[in-house]
Formats: structure tokens, sequence, C-alpha cells
């Protein structure tokens, strides 16, 4: 899983957890995934800037930070499931302690949320249903609204827009990537659109309204006053960028046409948060 769902420190579907054996330091910080772990906590940090309304609490901040990357950074990796249930269970309650009394209580639940929702919901259906997708991009979203909610205590209309846009970028990633590894999915049991319509037909279509429907949604921080009109100028500028990748992977259902689309995908989001936040008005 690239971005979608991975917030979950405790992905791991296991009733109880044997006590550890030894295993590599190494190990451990695979299990962490950190090349997720740093566009979470990118996310993280965006609605952190823009929920500091009254100023900045580097305090707020680090607990904030590092209490999600705890639960962001519990899913499983090369250790034995036994090894890999204990590390994650521990993971998700120091960051919760960690967002619960370094930052402040909703921040915690907001974590909580993420964690339960991927692990409750998302895990269990992506071997049922490829609305796994949508499902697990409701936690995969959710980092900037748990920054927003540790810098000011609570969300407001710019949390949620910061919620929508990253809710909608990772449809055209997830699906390039599902497109890309479909084989490896079925082989896996897990019900990706690619894999149960092959003929690519409805992951085009997923991957074309979403990049488009991310363009006017990627413009609204300029309605809330968040950023002003340079961004609104690079906003527009990425959006049709990620959308002619998808056009282009359209009209040739290839793997480097697909992989476009993920290569976009990956420049699109931490460009545009440069953006808004290098144009960052009045808030």
């Amino acid at each position: 899983m690239g971005y979608n769902g991975s917030m979950a420190g405790g992905a791991i579907a296991v009733r109880s957890c044997p006590s550890p054996a030894s295993a590599t330091v190494r190990d451990y910080i695979e299990l962490t995934k950190p090349r997720i772990t740093w566009l979470i906590l990118m996310s993280t940090a965006i609605g952190f800037f823009f929920g500091a309304r009254e100023g900045w609490a580097w305090l707020a901040f680090l607990h904030t930070i590092i209490g999600t990357g705890l639960i962001a950074s519990g899913t499983a990796g090369r250790v034995s499931p036994a090894k890999a249930c204990w590390f994650a269970v521990g993971l998700s309650v120091l960051g919760f302690v960690e967002l619960w009394l370094g930052a402040n209580l909703l921040t915690a639940l907001l974590g909580a949320f993420t964690l339960l929702t991927y692990l409750f919901v998302y895990t269990p259906l992506k071997q049922k249903s490829w609305h796994a997708t949508t499902i697990g991009a409701i936690p995969g979203a959710m980092p900037p609204m748990i920054g927003f909610a540790g810098a000011s205590g609570h969300l407001t209309a710019e949390a949620w827009v910061l919620f929508a846009i990253l809710f909608l970028w990772q449809f055209p990633h997830f699906y390039a990537i599902a497109w890309m590894y479909r084989e490896d999915y079925s082989r896996a049991g897990i019900k990706m659109l690619p894999v149960i319509e092959p003929d690519g037909d409805s992951t085009i279509r997923q991957i074309l309204g979403t990049s488009v429907l991310l363009i006017p949604i990627s413009l609204l921080p300029i309605w809330l006053g968040m950023s002003g009109y340079w961004y609104l100028l690079g906003a527009l500028l990425l959006g049709m960028a990620y959308v002619y990748s998808a056009i282009q992977a359209s009209r040739e259902r290839t793997r480097s046409r697909v992989r476009g689309v993920l290569l976009a995908s990956v420049v699109y989001l931490p460009i545009l948060y440069v953006l808004m936040m290098a144009d960052r008005t009045h808030l």
C-alpha cells in the first residue's frame, strides 16, 4: 500500500500477540516504512501549518509529528507476525499517548480513528471488494486533519479542504499502482479494480474522473483565503499535468503510460503543498 490507509500503526489483524523474539534493528526500521511515512508527516505538517493561526507552537508541532509518525509506522514487514503485532501495538499506544499529552485529545482521537478504520474496515475489505480503495482513502487523507487539530485543537473548513485534496489525490495514484501490479494483487487475493475488471475500462474512468475533480477541489484554498493567486496558477498547471497523464494512459494503456500517472502523482502533492505554504495569505 502506497499512501492509502498507511496511517495504520496497528494494521496487523492478529487476535493475540505472542512474546517477540529477537529481530534485527534493520528489520524494525523497515517495518516503519519510512518512504511512506515521510509523505504522511509532510501532510501532517501542512495541516499544522494552516491550523496555527495564533502562532507557531514548536513543542506541539514536534509532539504532533512524533505521535503521527509512531501511529503511521507500525505496519508489518519482514519480521514474524508475532513480533510485528507487538511492535505495531507498542507504536500505536505510544503514538496515541504522544498525541493526547503532547497536543490535545482531539488530535489523539483522530489518530485512533485513522488506525481503527484502517484495521477493522479497510484491511478486511481488501479481499472482498474493490471499494476498499475508497474506504482506505479516508484514513489515508487524515494526516492534515491530525496536524490541523494538533495546532488549533479544533477542525474548520480549511482542515476539511486539506482532507478533500489528499482524499482525491490518492485515487489516480493508487489505481495506477493497482494497474501496474494487478497480477501481484490477484495472486495475493486482493480485490483491486484492475483485478476484478482486467480490461482496464473502469480503472481508467476512475483515474480520469478523480484527476479532473481534483482541479476544482484544489482551488478551494483560494476561496477560503488560505492561499493567493500564485497558488491558483500553480494548482491549475499541476492539475492539468495530472489530468494530461491520465488522458495519455487512457489512450495508450501501457505500463509506461500508467507509470506516468504514478510519477505525476508523486510530483503533484509536494509541489502543491509548497505552493500553498509559499502563497499563504491572511490565515
